[in-house]
């Protein structure tokens, strides 16, 4: 059975305010594009900081000071000499044959021995490359490097465990540039 309750001042509702509980107030204009605005913001912020996590995971951020713009040289150590006392060996890195025996022409021209030329161990090397084993050898390295334009030269000290303290690798770089010239 239903009872009846008197009225109360909870009974009487002022005009304009739709409640649907006791506790329940009005939304105010627009409150649902803040609460959209505030959700896409949070939404992009979380997926900018994702994708530099993963960037800088990855290894594809570099924060190093060197500038992008300025190209990077090779600091010269020693002075390009040649070194009569040790001879050159010349490896073709390549698939083009007789490389190997133009490039020792080539040095032989400039005055730089050159005790063997050879196939080297791999045939698809891209870059022509002047080895050397030890830290006195560094100005011969540049003196054969001077002999061949575009020429790297570096550090390998398992060439002088084989004999062979000077190694020339003609690279693809070098096929190029011959039959240009």
């Amino acid at each position: 059975m239903a009872q009846n309750y008197p009225r109360d001042r909870f009974d009487s509702i002022p005009h304009g305010i739709e409640r649907v509980g006791a506790h329940r107030a009005p939304q105010r204009r627009g409150a649902k594009w803040i609460a959209f605005g505030w959700a896409a913001l949070a939404t992009a912020v979380l997926t900018a900081i994702g994708i530099v996590g993963v960037v800088v995971v990855n290894d594809r951020l570099d924060f190093s000071e060197a500038s992008p713009s300025a190209p990077a040289t090779p600091v010269v150590t020693a002075e390009p000499t040649i070194a009569a006392d040790v001879p050159v060996t010349v490896l073709n890195g390549t698939p083009t044959s007789g490389l190997a025996a133009a490039a020792a022409e080539t040095l032989t021209a400039a005055g730089i021995p050159v005790s063997a030329t050879a196939n080297a161990s791999e045939d698809d090397l891209t870059e022509t490359v002047v080895y050397y084993a030890s830290e006195d050898l560094e100005g011969a390295a540049r003196g054969v490097a001077g002999a061949i334009p575009g020429t790297d030269v570096r550090m390998d000290p398992k060439f002088g465990e084989i004999g062979t303290p000077l190694v020339l690798v003609v690279g693809s770089d070098y096929a190029e540039e011959s039959s240009e010239g």
